[in-house]
């Protein structure tokens, strides 16, 4: 987007803002993205809700698409707190609902929150990797994600999505990434729970193959080429 329509823009009143950024990002995707979903059938069991969402991360685009695709599961987004920052991307937290935690801390105010949302009836979805991937290729899952599915109970939902990384490449300088045709495709696997730790497993056997477990059932919904550390791992 241009700096000085950028700067523009963010003079505006907020629900003006709102409504432009939500018609800008629509246009964007119709313009550019050819879309391919599968797997929407395993969201419809309505006993469920509210879902743990897990997806591979490939793009700031990622967040956009995924919250319109699943526009229906009243969902919020935990991010890094650094897109805050960032005036471009913090426009796409004018549309999408999230939730801001510092990574790699014991972020507990994040955490309540996530908590409290989740016990409000709202699905949460997480990028379990903590950052975007440069190559496409999946990254090892960080530990932060057993503790939300611990506390908060809520069934999981692995999602794979690729193509993204071409709709809005990663930059240096995120305020310079911008809109490109892409085909991108989601995946929506079958909802899960982890397993229950049996009595003759240790606590950091347990919580490595659930890692391990929420990790590998986001890349079989992969393609081969994007699974990276979870190529061929199905333990």
């Amino acid at each position: 987007m241009n700096k000085l329509l950028l700067k523009f823009i963010n003079l505006l009143p907020e629900s003006i803002i709102t409504k432009f950024v939500r018609h800008y990002v629509n246009l964007q995707i119709k313009k550019h993205v050819r879309l391919d979903v599968k797997g929407l059938e395993n969201l419809n069991c309505d006993l469920e809700r509210p879902y743990l969402f897990v997806c591979n991360h490939l793009s700031n685009s990622d967040g956009l698409v995924l919250n319109k695709v699943l526009e229906k599961e009243n969902i919020i987004f935990v991010a890094g707190k650094k897109l805050e920052s960032n005036s471009l991307t913090n426009l796409g937290f004018k549309i999408v609902r999230s939730i801001s935690i510092l990574p790699n801390s014991p972020d507990k105010d994040a955490i309540k929150k996530v908590i409290n949302a989740v016990k409000e009836g709202n699905s949460i979805l997480i990028f379990p990797e903590g950052t975007r991937s440069r190559t496409a290729e999946m990254l090892e899952g960080k530990k932060g994600i057993l503790l939300f599915a611990k506390l908060t109970n809520a069934p999981i939902v692995p999602i794979g999505i690729w193509g993204s990384e071409k709709f809005m490449p990663i930059e240096k300088d995120m305020g310079k990434e911008a809109f490109y045709d892409a085909d991108i495709n989601i995946n929506i696997g079958e909802v899960f729970n982890l397993p229950k730790k049996s009595d003759d497993e240790t606590k950091g056997s347990w919580e490595a193959n659930c890692l391990n477990h929420i990790m590998v059932s986001i890349a079989e919904l992969l393609p081969k080429e994007y699974r990276g550390f979870y190529d061929d791992k199905n333990k």
